[in-house]
């Protein structure tokens, strides 16, 4: 059951992803990311992976989605409005992903198989918990602090000055 589950999901994903590029409308290659997004976190549970499932539905295809989608219908792109690449433009696109996939297959050609623990507690929250407050304290609260820096400094970056009255004036 578990192998038919996994050629029915990587087999939407394919499709979907294919999808994704070859669709003409920009809204309908987003909703296909989105399908393709839910059969990766299908794939996800299969590995016994339930939260990090989770957090893909809820993060990829809830927020960063939506708002992809959000983005591109306030953009409002029109055919005529988009200028025409030239040639040579593509060719370089071409070229470029060529030597990219070079790239990826020569990487992943010195990559050893790693064997990976089965069992029906693998994956849940509760051990990601015990691993994550245990083993993992310090860098995780480490983060903690430079994502909390992080946030300030956003708020002060976008925060707007108040005007002098010389410049009111």
């Amino acid at each position: 059951m578990t192998l038919y589950a996994f050629y029915f999901l990587t087999f939407l994903a394919i499709i979907s992803a294919l999808l994704v590029v070859f669709s003409k409308n920009p809204v309908y290659s987003i909703l296909y990311l989105v399908i393709t997004f839910f059969a990766i976190a299908g794939h996800y549970v299969l590995l016994s992976a339930q939260f990090l499932a989770a957090v893909h539905v809820i993060v990829y295809a809830g927020a960063i989605m939506v708002l992809f989608l959000y983005v591109l219908m306030m953009l409002n792109l029109n055919k005529e409005d988009e200028p025409h690449k030239p040639t040579l433009v593509k060719f370089a696109a071409v070229l470029a992903a060529g030597i990219l996939l070079v790239v990826l297959i020569g990487s992943l050609k010195g990559a050893s198989v790693i064997q990976q623990k089965t069992g029906p507690e693998i994956g849940l929250v509760k051990n990601l918990g015990k691993v994550l407050f245990k083993d993992f304290l310090f860098p995780f609260e480490i983060s903690s602090i430079l994502l909390l820096a992080a946030m300030v400094g956003v708020v002060m970056i976008g925060k707007d000055e108040p005007k002098s009255k010389t410049e009111s004036e």
